[in-house]
């Protein structure tokens, strides 16, 4: 069959209607067709985390994706749409955030009238503190020796609440097995 030379040839789906459709060549030639647009728009919002906001921009672009309808704008209008939205809300939570400044990792004060083996039990319990993972001794401390919550650990360090939480719980009983002796192979 012969194509009729007065109609137009058919335009290929919208690229975004692929990416929504779950098209992995589709989802790359998305990043190579936007990258530079969303690129541009984030350093003119914020220089210091532009490579972060690009990448929540085009997590958000994928899921939005199905979204995008071409009878209402291009698909290009759609992705800064997609882009300034992400980021205006990215400088609205970080207003909201409360400014925070570096605590000490751990109070550095000895009370002089302490027993001796309270002082060895405070050195083996600062030794198996040291002996955790860097992200579960900072929950801790910033719990136990500064007195934060686990909402304002959260806030504070950027992790989600379930993870804050998780790393109390698998550091406290590091620390206790450590303490007591136990394997901790032997913990649940």
């Amino acid at each position: 069959m012969q194509p009729d030379p007065d109609r137009p040839p058919l335009a290929p789906p919208p690229l975004l209607g692929r990416v929504a459709a779950g098209d992995a060549v589709a989802t790359r030639e998305c990043i190579e067709r936007y990258g530079g647009l969303v690129w541009s728009i984030a350093r003119r919002f914020d220089m210091t985390d532009a490579e972060d906001a690009v990448q929540e921009i085009f997590l958000d672009l994928w899921k939005s994706s199905a979204r995008f309808d071409p009878a209402i704008a291009s698909e290009t209008a759609f992705v800064a749409m997609i882009a300034r939205r992400r980021l205006i809300d990215r400088r609205r939570m970080r207003r909201r955030r409360p400014t925070t400044e570096q605590l000490p990792e751990v109070p550095t004060h000895v009370d002089p009238g302490a027993s001796p083996a309270l002082c060895a039990e405070a050195s083996q319990a600062a030794r198996a503190l040291d002996a955790l993972r860097p992200e579960q001794r900072q929950v801790l401390v910033l719990s136990t020796c500064h007195g934060m919550s686990h909402g304002e650990i959260a806030a504070q360090t950027g992790m989600p609440l379930g993870t804050v939480k998780a790393h109390a719980r698998r550091g406290l009983l590091s620390i206790r097995a450590a303490l007591s002796g136990v394997d901790q192979g032997d913990l649940p």
